[in-house]
């Protein structure tokens, strides 16, 4: 049953100062709530988790970073405090749309707030066009949430998995019921998750002689909530939770820190030399990538700025080997690249290559340096795309599996590893090529490329410019720019190299 209701927000209370304490009314067919809001520098702030439970709107709300995501039939709306960013996510194709709002929200009294006359666009967009602003009022209308409602009969919660991981653990929450609204805690050694409007058969929840990171679980029934509390080894580092794909399971990864065990520290030494980098040319053969609007290849710009950098390596890096994923021009398989990284040992991973846009010639310009995480915006999301497109050349496209948001969180914890590196390497990369380059920096930026996926070690992907901008297709082009563009990733590894080896003395 689809729950129907018109919502009335009526604003009290004039304003005198900078900063002074409102209320909204919130009127359903349920009654009249009043939820915390407050004016400052005569903008109107409420509270989006008071907003959410007064519209009984699904939610989670992580506590500990601040983050809040409203769940709604089909969009989630994620929101960050001290951060002008809101992410509008599909649920249908989990395409995201990022906006971003002209002041930032607050963290008050242990709640987000966010401006009412620059975020209601967005709410009215996420909602379906159920909210509308009316003379100081916001009424919200018609169908808003997921269905929720459904006969009880028995446990919603029945039981649990543990799955021991190289880098942490992966606990499935077993449901029989979808859970949307859910918040987490840390603190003193103990991660709560509390679970609203399920119960659990709290018995097969519990653990008490536990191994790795978890060392006991506590459950219990509180009212119409479910709470669970996973007691932690001093190894904890961070947890992430996440509704399953295809199942109401709730999924939650719990990472621990690579280097803790002293008895491994020796192994360890060999195991993390920083020895060998792997350089990664994008497309070649049968794929040339992108077109350039001066008739450049993609695959022969990838190739021509491997090389020059490989030869900066060789040349002033004699304790580096470099390996090659191709080196010359040949179409070597998305899934080979990885394992030609993985096989030779490699500490080190670049993917090089090119960006385009659909329409040629554009306007778009300048390099972006990637990380292996889920995209946050629909411009991401597309580049993976095409660049996972490659797959169409291969013979056999089945072995990928499609990275949705249950196979993104496995992904995660094999790399968590490896992501301070990759974040490290990707700063200094982009400060230094904004330094080198005559084409500007579009920034450090996430989506999920297959070739990350299969590199078990630090790595970034670099879009080295835009091949349907003229001036920086003439750049590439030429032996000045692909030079440039090699020097300044080389200048970017001596650095990272640096700090590399004197994070392995302290940690090893």
């Amino acid at each position: 049953m689809k729950l129907k209701f018109s919502l009335l927000f009526i604003l009290f209370a004039s304003v005198c100062f900078s900063q002074v304490s409102e209320q909204l009314q919130v009127v359903t067919p349920a009654g009249t709530k009043y939820i915390p809001a407050y004016k400052r520098q005569g903008i109107i702030y409420f509270s989006v988790i008071h907003f959410a439970e007064a519209a009984s709107i699904n939610y989670y709300y992580n506590s500990d970073a601040q983050k809040i995501e409203l769940k709604f039939s089909d969009y989630n709306l994620k929101i960050t405090s001290k951060n002008p960013f809101l992410v509008l996510t599909s649920r249908k194709n989990n395409s995201s749309e990022e906006y971003q709002l002209p002041t930032s929200t607050y963290f008050f009294d242990e709640q987000i707030f966010v401006p009412l006359i620059y975020s209601i666009e967005i709410f009215k967009k996420a909602s379906g066009n159920n909210f509308s602003y009316e003379a100081g009022r916001i009424i919200v209308k018609g169908e808003i949430i997921p269905e929720v409602t459904e006969k009880k009969t028995g446990f919603d919660i029945t039981g649990i998995s543990i799955d021991e991981k190289l880098n942490g653990t992966l606990v499935r929450v077993k449901s029989k019921k979808r859970i949307l609204t859910y918040t987490s805690s840390y603190k003193n050694n103990v991660l709560k998750i509390i679970f609203r409007n399920v119960n659990a058969d709290v018995e097969k929840l519990k653990l008490s002689n536990g191994k790795g990171l978890i060392k006991k679980i506590d459950a219990r029934n509180i009212g119409s909530d479910t709470e669970i509390e996973f007691t932690l080894g001093n190894e904890y580092t961070t947890n992430e939770v996440l509704n399953a794909e295809g199942s109401n399971d709730i999924l939650i990864t719990i990472h621990n820190k690579i280097f803790s065990r002293n008895e491994e520290r020796e192994k360890n030494k060999q195991k993390w030399e920083f020895d060998v980098i792997v350089i990664d040319a994008g497309h070649g053969g049968k794929d040339a990538g992108a077109i350039g609007v001066n008739g450049v290849k993609e695959k022969d710009v990838n190739l021509g700025i491997a090389l020059k950098l490989g030869k900066l390596i060789e040349k002033n890096i004699k304790d580096v080997k470099v390996v090659y994923t191709r080196d010359d021009d040949t179409f070597v398989e998305l899934f080979k690249r990885g394992k030609i990284a993985n096989e030779n040992g490699g500490k080190l991973f670049i993917s090089i290559h090119c960006n385009s846009t659909a329409k040629k010639p554009s306007n778009a310009s300048g390099f972006e340096v990637y990380l292996l995480r889920p995209g946050r915006t629909a411009e991401a999301i597309a580049i993976a795309e095409r660049e996972n497109s490659v797959i169409e050349f291969e013979e056999n496209p089945e072995r990928y599996e499609k990275l949705t948001d249950e196979n993104f969180i496995l992904v995660t914890m094999a790399h968590s590893a490896y992501m301070k590196y990759s974040e490290k390497f990707s700063d200094i990369l982009n400060k230094q090529m904004s330094v080198d380059l005559s084409i500007p920096s579009r920034g450090i930026k996430q989506a999920g490329f297959y070739v990350l996926v299969g590199a078990s070690m630090p790595g970034v992907l670099i879009e080295t410019g835009f091949l349907s901008n003229k001036n920086d297709a003439d750049y590439l082009k030429s032996n000045k720019g692909q030079n440039e563009i090699a020097n300044a990733i080389f200048k970017s590894i001596q650095s990272f190299k640096e700090y590399y080896e004197k994070v392995m003395e302290t940690e090893l």
